[in-house]
């Protein structure tokens, strides 16, 4: 007899030779109990999961051909996790998203590059049989490249410092200090590495920060050059944009089991960093360019 977990049946048979396994992910009961039916009526092994934690148990311990999820269980994006574990765990399965957000179809560029395909609720059951015979059918299939939100930053660090670099050079009323890109820019380079370092060496959010004597002294540059506290601000918040700019340009690779921590650690590290130029450059009176000093 099979058991059951909150109401939903667990298989525990030996699948027969030649099925496909499909590992089943719904938040709803009524989508588990009848998806599972049509998919074993025609010919699968079903494996029902009700949450985003019981997915990740089976992946973590058994091997699937199709993995079948809803987006949303029942934060928006719940999927994408289950998506990229599997992608880590068995990178050669068939992985299908399902929606009730018809829009999710126009704006599903980046999911499609983790997904190989996302349907949208109410599915018709023999597109969705087909849709996954066909693709179980491809005798090769695209192993997606997932990498580490660290990796990303450190092969895109050059291209997000010309994307901050521009966003700068549009705003003349918020930074009006003029400076050539070389010396507008030489704090970065050593910021990524921080950054980098302190996403692959995660230390729990709030905590002390480490000390960067970069960051110090690029408080104390900054005041030499003629920035107000203003423009130290503005700045590091676009810095902050272009880094989630080259984020999102890269979603077909990142892995969104890890994605929402490494946000929030890149935004405490730069923060951080900013309080630590900050205290540098309030660290002694400040004297305008040009200034007379009695």
């Amino acid at each position: 007899m099979p058991m059951e977990t909150k109401g939903v049946p667990i298989r525990t048979e030996t699948p027969q030779a030649g099925k496909a396994r499909v590992l089943l992910v719904d938040d709803h009961k009524s989508v588990l109990l009848t998806l599972s039916a049509v998919l074993e009526r025609n010919g699968f092994f079903v494996v029902p999961a009700s949450s985003v934690n019981d997915a990740l148990k089976h992946i973590a311990a058994e091997t699937f051909d199709v993995l079948l999820s809803d987006l949303h269980m029942p934060n928006p994006g719940d999927g994408l996790t289950v998506v990229s574990a599997m992608r880590n765990s068995n990178p050669r399965a068939v992985t299908l998203i399902f929606s009730g957000f018809p829009a999710m179809k126009e704006a599903a560029a980046a999911i499609l590059l983790q997904a190989d395909e996302i349907l949208i609720k109410p599915m018709d059951v023999k597109t969705l049989i087909q849709t996954i015979r066909n693709r179980l059918e491809q005798k090769v299939r695209p192993v997606h490249k997932v990498e580490s939100v660290a990796t990303i930053l450190e092969n895109e660090t050059e291209s997000t410092i010309e994307g901050w670099l521009a966003r700068v050079e549009l705003e003349p009323k918020m930074i009006p200090v003029a400076l050539d890109r070389q010396t507008r820019c030489e704090h970065l380079p050593q910021l990524f590495k921080d950054l980098v370092f302190r996403l692959r060496n995660p230390r729990p959010l709030g905590s002390r920060p480490a000390t960067s004597t970069a960051a110090a002294a690029h408080g104390l540059m900054r005041r030499k050059q003629g920035y107000s506290a203003a423009m130290m601000v503005e700045e590091s918040r676009m810095l902050q944009v272009s880094i989630f700019q080259t984020l999102q340009y890269n979603l077909h690779k990142v892995d969104f089991s890890l994605l929402l921590v490494s946000v929030m650690e890149i935004a405490d590290e730069v923060d951080s960093q900013l309080a630590q130029a900050m205290a540098s450059y309030v660290s002694e009176p400040y004297t305008a360019p040009g200034a007379i000093q009695a």
